[in-house]
């Protein structure tokens, strides 16, 4: 059976999840696609939800600008990697404004379905969007102490690099502002030149 197929089946399993009562779903997941790269987001807002694809509103749109800066477009990713989250429903709104984010039950939970998906596509690449994905693979810390370097990582039994980045939030000034800017910078430049990425987009 091929790994396309493995994944189709196992995003129809994932589409049956309800364990989470505060959650609301479907559960939101990108192509089913055999990559190299695995990017995994935090969790689906509300737009998502609706459009059922990952970073399919204002943060995607961001997200995308800064891959389009190293040669990809949107439909050129979507197509090439396989896109995830730590969560794969939409967790509600926070009162204090902004998406409300995942407690550890919800975490919890859901860490099976990133298990699996690893353990199908042994990627080379993990690209982890925001802090509370970078620290599903990384000890926690601050943004400016792991943004802009490659890092490795053991996951559900194999070793990949970690190249994370910022969450591309309207709500977050981190990546506009020092020193933010600049480490994103040099983390899209990394991923510009690692192979998994230069493999992926070769006729990019």
């Amino acid at each position: 059976m091929s790994i396309e197929t493995q994944l189709e089946q196992h995003q129809r399993r994932l589409k049956t999840c309800r364990r989470c009562k505060d959650m609301t779903g479907p559960p939101v997941t990108g192509n089913p696609v055999a990559s190299q790269i695995l990017l995994v987001g935090q969790a689906p807002g509300s737009h998502e939800l609706i459009e059922q694809r990952p970073f399919a509103w204002t943060a995607g749109k961001t997200l995308f600008a800064w891959f389009s800066r190293i040669g990809v477009s949107e439909t050129q990713f979507r197509t090439r990697v396989y896109m995830a989250a730590v969560c794969r429903c939409f967790p509600g709104k926070n009162p204090r404004g902004g998406d409300r984010k995942p407690n550890r039950e919800e975490v919890d939970h859901c860490a099976g379905w990133l298990k699996a998906e690893i353990e199908l596509l042994t990627p080379s690449l993990v690209l982890p969007v925001g802090k509370l994905a970078i620290e599903q693979f990384l000890p926690k810390g601050l943004l400016k102490d792991v943004i802009g370097r490659c890092h490795s990582a053991h996951y559900a039994g194999q070793t990949f690099d970690v190249l994370p980045l910022p969450h591309p939030s309207g709500a977050s000034t981190w990546h506009v502002t020092h020193p933010g800017k600049t480490l994103l910078e040099q983390a899209l430049h990394l991923l510009a030149q690692h192979p998994a990425w230069r493999n992926t987009f070769s006729d990019s």
